[in-house]
């Protein structure tokens, strides 16, 4: 969008007046504090110094009209209560105040400062790759450039305005499932189609930079709240899926996953050594290892906070080629594997569909499946041209559809095309996360080595199968800033301040209860999720206390929840108080900070046609021919990191599917 566009667009909704409101609740939410002494300008310098008004100008002008509506009347609001006029304590109050007034009022307020703080860390000097804080972090940002290089996957490029294609078999995603799927069809003769609404970036392509991987390479530009605020999700959407910005962690389906999976669900061979079969070829394929695996600070704090406490503690196997490993880049893998190290499908089993013959299109949405007979005819999408805006209708005629568009995307998908039955979109699991800062004696170096090469599995199964790990995260600046409790800015900045210091714990929950995919009167997918399960609520609560004592076994000096208005705990403080304040947090939008990045549930396999979308191999229940491909097919959450289990199910529904041998010729015409 070009600058004349772009404050055409904005006329309407940010006046002169607005504007000037919006730039002071940027200084508002990070002023300029004087301290000294100050080496590197980082409590002198406030958020308008960095340009995050213009930045969050952009933003706000890709909300809808409604939420625009809405965030005009915040700032109109603020205006009338003198809020330009006001001393720095009087407009946190302001804020603080407003918070008060309701759900509505409370996410817009959240929203400006979230955004404000994540633009402040991490947005980067166009001309540097820099951000100036990252000095006072001791984050060195970008320690490589992308390595030169000729792409080794050729995508279909449709021309002209309409394109049909013929093939045996259509596989809507490139993911841990679709690209598994995609791989072992190809070489096993099949005619393949991969459509992926994403992009095709490689090492070549990546920058080390986390606001533009999340631009070209997650789901709606980077993390995204569900509709009711509760959780903020991440998900891949790129060539290759999550497998190309996940951070490696290869755990195998844990047995009693598999004997629920198999018992209750009728996912026939799930619990028996069949199963196992699956499970290795995948993880042969990806060149899983435990080689691969160099702690950080964090990582280490978390091994010696375990060892103290007589916990287990782990060490992880990753899908990682220590040929080409480095540990001084397996900190940015989140943002793309400059590298080339990491295993995912997109180096695995898309190339060997590609090497195959496979067809792979990139920008490329799926809007329906095609059922004719009823029966699976193929998908309708369109290519967008990255370039020039140029959009073509692609259709791929094929008596197999493989819907593995992923968690969110593949219900929306069938619920624009009519299909799936009354489970569609129900179901959602997204291992919802709570996470928790301990700020240590020294520079833990996050950002250095892989973000998860170590968990605790102590409390995997606290009750009735299920229960929590304990895990990294990767090192960030823009989410980190953003998630860290802002009740002031010179708290936050003082918090800030101490970051280089920081390792961040996370409890991630194998949920029982679950959510809900829909889709808004545009056909857009629209998650809705609220940690409200009794069982749940409890193992949450039981990982927050857990974690805090795990990095106080570590030896924290500081110990910060990350959540809204969360306490504080200092060395020498009463351990047990604080954590009874910590059990008060509400797990919800406006409490604690929810995160998921593995979402799965949606299309789920099983025998109750009322409660699952597609059989115990992932064939729809109700349309014969279309395939569940992804982790929707989950009947439950998994408790583990779940590209595994994806990968597993997927090679498990790809021999399903490479079974059914009818030609494509006589099903395309059928």
């Amino acid at each position: 969008m070009g600058v004349t566009r772009l404050q055409g667009a904005l006329m309407s909704f940010l006046t002169d007046d607005r504007r000037a409101v919006l730039r002071a609740v940027c200084d508002t939410i990070v002023p300029a504090i004087e301290r000294t002494p100050d080496p590197d300008g980082f409590f002198a310098r406030k958020a308008t110094d960095l340009g995050v008004d213009a930045g969050l100008e952009q933003i706000l002008d890709g909300l809808t009209p409604e939420q625009q509506a809405g965030m005009g009347q915040l700032l109109d609001g603020l205006a009338q209560q003198g809020f330009l006029r006001a001393s720095q304590a009087s407009r946190e109050q302001l804020l603080r105040n407003l918070s008060l007034l309701g759900p509505a009022v409370a996410a817009g307020v959240g929203t400006l400062t979230s955004v404000t703080l994540f633009l402040h860390y991490g947005m980067p000097d166009p001309a540097t790759g820099q951000n100036t804080n990252w000095r006072t972090f001791g984050y060195p940002g970008p320690v490589s450039a992308p390595p030169a290089g000729t792409k080794t996957i050729a995508p279909h490029v449709p021309a002209g305005e309409a394109e049909t294609i013929e093939a045996d078999v259509v596989v809507v995603g490139s993911g841990a499932g679709g690209g598994v799927i995609a791989g072992t069809l190809a070489q096993g003769g099949m005619q393949v189609v991969v459509l992926e609404a994403g992009g095709y970036l490689d090492e070549s392509d990546f920058l080390q930079l986390e606001i533009p991987a999340y631009q070209q390479m997650y789901w709606r530009g980077g993390p995204t709240p569900t509709a009711d605020m509760n959780v903020s999700i991440q998900a891949g959407a790129t060539l290759g899926g999550g497998t190309t910005i996940n951070w490696t962690n290869c755990l195998r389906t844990t047995d009693w996953v598999r004997a629920q999976w198999a018992r209750e669900h009728g996912l026939e061979g799930l619990d028996t050594p069949e199963f196992d079969r699956h499970l290795d070829a995948v993880l042969g394929r990806i060149g899983a290892n435990a080689d691969c695996s160099d702690h950080n600070g964090p990582t280490q704090r978390m091994k010696e906070g375990a060892e103290a406490l007589g916990w287990s503690f782990r060490c992880c196997v990753r899908n990682t080629d220590p040929a080409t490993y480095s540990p001084d880049t397996a900190g940015y893998m989140g943002f793309g594997d400059q590298s080339g190290s990491k295993q995912g499908t997109l180096k695995t089993y898309l190339q060997d569909a590609f090497d195959a013959g496979a067809r792979i299109l990139v920008h490329t949405a799926a809007e329906r499946v095609l059922v004719e007979g009823g029966r699976a005819a193929g998908v309708e999408a369109v290519y967008t041209d990255p370039a020039d805006g140029r959009r073509c209708s692609v259709t791929v005629r094929a008596p197999r559809v493989v819907v593995a568009a992923g968690t969110l995307e593949s219900p929306a998908l069938l619920l624009r095309s009519g299909i799936g039955g009354p489970a569609v979109g129900d179901h959602l699991r997204l291992h919802p996360c709570t996470a928790t800062m301990g700020l240590y004696g020294g520079d833990q170096q996050a950002w250095w080595g892989a973000p998860h090469s170590g968990l605790v599995d102590e409390f995997r199964d606290v009750e009735d199968g299920y229960g929590y790990l304990i895990e990294g995260v990767q090192y960030t600046t823009a989410i980190s800033g953003s998630a860290v409790p802002w009740t002031g800015g010179r708290e936050h900045k003082e918090t800030m301040a101490q970051f280089r210091n920081g390792a961040t714990f996370i409890g991630l929950l194998r949920d029982r209860g679950h959510g809900r995919v829909t889709i808004d009167a545009t056909g857009q997918a629209v998650p809705t999720y609220a940690l409200t399960d009794e069982l749940d609520v409890r193992n949450t609560r039981h990982a927050m206390e857990r974690v805090v004592r795990l990095h106080e076994a570590a030896g924290a000096m500081q110990i910060v929840p990350l959540a809204a208005n969360a306490p504080v705990w200092h060395r020498g403080d009463d351990l047990d108080a604080f954590l009874d304040r910590v059990a008060r947090i509400p797990l919800r939008a406006g409490g604690a900070r929810l995160f998921s990045a593995h979402q799965m549930g949606t299309c789920r396999m099983g025998t109750d046609r009322s409660t699952s979308v597609a059989g115990p191999f992932g064939e729809l229940h109700d349309t014969p021919g279309v395939w569940i491909g992804d982790a929707s097919a989950f009947p439950t959450s998994s408790g583990t990191n779940p590209m595994i289990t994806i990968m597993a199910l997927a090679h498990r529904t790809a021999e399903a599917i490479a079974g059914t041998r009818e030609p494509a010729a006589t099903a395309a015409t059928a």
